[in-house]
């Protein structure tokens, strides 16, 4: 199919999805925010560099972006998060932003910061990645778009652990932890917003996902978010009945 063809394709699947969510007004009011012209125009870029044949169906909407599944032409399936230019959550992602040396000088302007945001989370992805932390491996990010593996199966995606019961929670809590200290030790990063909402289940496997947020151990606030994400993770499973101390668990992942 031509590039050309693969766009307006897209742009009428867009128009059915905007129809069907007639109803729904926050989630139509979001489609609109998320296929302005300018990011159509970077979602075409994706069509022509052969990153994406099509898209395939929405998988999320979040409080600063948008992530649908796409797949390639030969068939594999990425999830792709488009981050809303238009986001109320400005002074939030800008908290986890300043500090970060990776973007020391950036202006505290919108039209400079979900770029950086997005950038930030592919950077994240790749550092987890690179210290053993299973997260969606990171393919590529243009301005405000990060493409990504899709975390699922062909029919849905991976559901997040706080809708899965684990089958073995002792074991899902151990696997999460270690991740939690390989981010720390090796990736030198926290999450700093660890709970079972960023987490999926593959397979009874736990992906860690929505790292945007995520600073470098040498940002001043990342030992108290640290604390923050341990105190999320050991409320969640001691509700299944793990058990595990929060000082002990801080201690373990910090190396100390």
């Amino acid at each position: 199919m031509a590039r050309a063809e693969d766009y307006h394709s897209f742009e009428r699947e867009i128009d059915g999805w905007r129809i069907r969510k007639k109803n729904q007004t926050d989630d139509r009011k979001s489609y609109d925010e998320v296929f302005d012209k300018q990011n159509l125009m970077r979602i075409y870029k994706l069509f022509s560099d052969g990153v994406v044949d099509k898209f395939d169906f929405p998988i999320s909407t979040g409080k600063e972006g948008n992530v649908f599944r796409a797949s390639t032409k030969n068939g594999a399936l990425l999830a792709v998060k488009i981050y809303r230019t238009s986001t109320g959550t400005f002074s939030d992602m800008w908290k986890y932003i300043a500090g970060d040396p990776r973007f020391r000088g950036l202006p505290t302007n919108r039209k400079r910061l979900i770029p950086a945001w997005a950038k930030k989370e592919f950077l994240n992805l790749n550092l987890l990645q690179s210290a053993g932390v299973r997260v969606p491996k990171p393919v590529v990010q243009h301005q405000n778009i990060v493409v990504m593996e899709y975390i699922g199966d062909e029919v849905e995606p991976a559901r997040q652990l706080r809708y899965v019961e684990p089958e073995d929670p002792e074991r899902t809590a151990r696997t999460i932890f270690e991740y939690m200290k390989l981010g720390y030790q090796k990736a030198k990063l926290v999450h700093c917003d660890m709970s079972e909402f960023n987490i999926l289940m593959l397979n009874q496997e736990p992906v860690i996902i929505d790292v945007g947020q995520g600073v470098l151990t040498q940002h001043p606030n990342a030992e108290e978010w640290l604390e923050r994400d341990v105190f999320n993770m050991v409320k969640y499973f001691r509700r299944h009945k793990v058990s595990v101390n929060s000082v002990d668990l801080l201690k373990e992942i910090r190396g100390k």
